[in-house]
C-alpha cells in the first residue's frame, strides 16, 4: 500500500511510513473537544497473484448520513480506479451524500485534495461515477536554501497540539494580530498549515515578517522542503493578490490545483474490463 501511495507523492510531501499508515487506519486524532466517531475502512484491490493494484479508504457517520472517500491510489489506472470507486459506493450506499478528497492538511497520505492535473484519471473516474468537482485550493512548494538570512523575530513561538507543531503569534499589546501554524515532518519536509493577519493590520509587512520567521524556524529544525495550500475560494475583499505575492516573494511555486468532490444519490460506475478481488484490511 505504501508504494501505491508514494507513487502519487507531490514535492514536499513526506513518504508514507508504516507508522503513518497505521495511524491512518486508526483514523484521525481530533482535539479533546471534537469527536470524530468514524474509523476508515481500507480496501485493497488485488490483481493476479495477489499483487496490490489499488487501495481506497472511506468512512461514514451513523448520525450524519454522509460518506467520505478519504484517499484513493491505483497508479492512475482507469479500470482499477473504477473497481475501487464502485466498491466504496456500494459500501456507502446507505449515505444520501458522499464526499471525496475533502479538505485536509498536506501529509503522507495526500496533499489535502486531489491534484487535478497530475491525477487526471482519478478525476475522470470520479466524474463518471456521478461526482461533481470544484476547485478547493492551490498546492505550493518551496525548497529552502541551505542558509537563510536572519529573520526578524516578531512572533512568540508556542507548541501546538493539533495539528502537531508550533504556533507563531504576533501580538500588539495583549491582542494577537497575526498567527501562523507550522510543523516539521519526516524526510526533512515541513508544512505551513496556516498564516493570517487581522484585516486591520494588513499592508504593513507583518505577514512577510511572520512567514520569514516561520521559514527560518523550520530550517533550523532541519526542513529543506516546505508545502502549503492556499484557499482558492473567491475573495471577499480587495486583498485577492496579497497571499500570492507573499508566497511568491519567498520562492513558493504552484505544483497543482487541488479539487474536492461531492456526489448526491450516488450510483455505481459501469463494470470494469476486469474484476480482481477487493479485500478489506483490518
Amino acid at each position: 500500500m505504501r508504494e501505491l501511495i508514494d507513487a502519487d507523492r507531490l514535492p514536499g510531501q513526506p513518504y508514507c511510513t508504516p507508522e503513518r499508515l497505521a495511524a491512518a487506519r486508526r483514523g484521525p486524532v481530533p482535539p479533546a473537544d471534537l469527536a470524530i466517531p468514524g474509523r476508515p475502512q481500507i480496501s485493497v484491490l488485488a490483481g493476479a497473484g495477489g499483487c496490490p493494484q489499488g487501495v481506497i479508504a472511506y468512512l461514514s457517520w451513523a448520525d450524519v448520513h454522509t460518506g467520505v472517500i478519504c484517499w484513493l491510489y491505483a497508479r492512475e489506472d482507469p479500470p482499477a480506479l473504477c473497481v475501487l470507486i464502485g466498491h466504496a459506493l456500494a459500501a456507502l450506499a446507505h449515505c444520501p451524500q458522499i464526499e471525496a478528497f475533502v479538505a485536509a492538511p498536506p501529509g503522507p497520505l495526500g496533499p489535502g485534495g486531489l491534484p487535478r492535473a497530475r491525477r487526471g484519471a482519478t478525476h475522470d473516474a470520479l466524474l463518471r461515477s456521478g461526482f461533481t468537482g470544484r476547485l478547493q485550493g492551490s498546492y505550493l512548494y518551496c525548497a529552502l536554501p541551505a542558509e537563510l538570512p536572519p529573520a526578524k523575530l516578531v512572533a512568540d513561538v508556542v507548541p501546538c497540539d493539533f495539528p502537531p507543531g508550533q504556533r507563531l503569534i504576533v501580538r500588539q499589546g495583549a491582542e494577537p494580530v497575526a498567527e501562523a501554524v507550522i510543523s516539521v515532518g519526516p524526510d526533512h519536509t515541513a508544512t505551513v498549515y496556516w498564516i493570517e493577519t487581522l484585516p486591520t493590520h494588513r499592508h504593513r509587512g507583518l505577514g512577510h515578517e511572520l512567514l520569514g520567521q516561520a521559514l527560518a524556524l523550520l530550517a533550523e529544525q532541519g526542513a529543506t522542503e516546505v508545502a502549503l495550500v492556499v484557499d482558492d475560494r473567491p475573495p471577499t475583499n480587495d486583498d485577492s493578490q496579497a497571499a500570492p505575492r507573499l508566497f511568491d516573494s519567498f520562492g513558493f511555486t504552484l505544483v497543482d490545483r487541488l479539487w474536492t468532490y461531492r456526489c448526491r444519490h450516488p450510483r455505481a460506475p459501469r463494470p470494469a474490463a476486469f474484476s480482481p478481488g477487493v479485500r478489506q484490511r483490518p
